[in-house]
């Protein structure tokens, strides 16, 4: 039989270690799950963003004119189509002598003779030259006063116009960027606003296409204009706090 002295003698010393242990195993139960909510609720935090776009226009003017005229001879004889060929070759290039342009800015891009042998024989003789200038202002007096070409004998074909071009776009890219950026946390900001709570840090962003345009929607192939206006969107996803 057990000796029951020796068993009341060790009660109270073992109830001890048990309720000290089962204090210690449930004060980390507790710590545990107050670091494992807190850990949650961070990250629950740290997800808060909002996605907003950011947008930045700006006005500019084209630095590169590049004007090509097309235009064409026919005959029954190939040297009688050569020689109307030079001559409107002469006169378009008098007319922009005239107008104050170097002999080097006006070059020849390609020429195509073709030979008719149904109906009746004959050549036709096709030619393209190209002006090419950052001289704006100059380029549109020549352009106001193409039907001198007219007058001088030229008829001028299908393909023949002028296109303005903005060749500086990479000068402007960081300060656009930028201010979409801006414009994309003063959206940000509005719906934070709304929402009660402040605009952090940025967590991730994509930069859109940049796209030249006529400023004022016209424009085109043949009836282009200088006056452009670049454009970027932005994409930006900021923390909230």
């Amino acid at each position: 039989m057990p000796d029951s002295d020796n068993v009341m003698a060790q009660t109270p010393t073992t109830r001890s270690l048990f309720w000290g242990s089962a204090s210690i195993v449930a004060l980390g139960l507790v710590a545990g799950g107050y670091l494992l909510g807190d850990g949650l609720l961070r990250a629950r935090e740290a997800d808060r963003s909002v996605t907003v776009r950011g947008l930045a226009e700006r006005e500019v003017t084209a630095d590169l004119a590049t004007w090509t005229i097309a235009y064409s001879a026919k005959s029954q004889n190939l040297k009688s189509a050569q020689d109307d060929i030079d001559r409107d070759t002469d006169a378009i290039r008098a007319f922009f002598t005239e107008l104050g342009f170097a002999a080097d800015a006006l070059k020849p891009t390609g020429v195509n003779v073709s030979r008719r042998d149904y109906g009746q024989q004959g050549y036709t003789i096709s030619q393209r030259l190209q002006l090419r200038t950052k001289d704006i202002e100059k380029a549109q007096t020549a352009v106001a006063k193409q039907f001198d070409l007219v007058r001088r004998g030229v008829v001028l074909e299908g393909g023949s116009g002028i296109s303005f071009t903005f060749t500086k776009l990479n000068d402007i890219k960081p300060e656009m960027v930028a201010e979409a950026t801006k414009d994309a946390r003063k959206s940000a900001e509005q719906f934070a606003q709304d929402s009660g709570t402040d605009v952090g840090s940025i967590k991730s962003a994509t930069q859109g296409y940049f796209s030249v345009n006529a400023r004022d929607g016209d424009g085109g192939y043949g009836s282009d204009t200088p006056y452009k206006k670049v454009r970027v969107v932005t994409t930006v996803n900021f923390y909230l706090e």
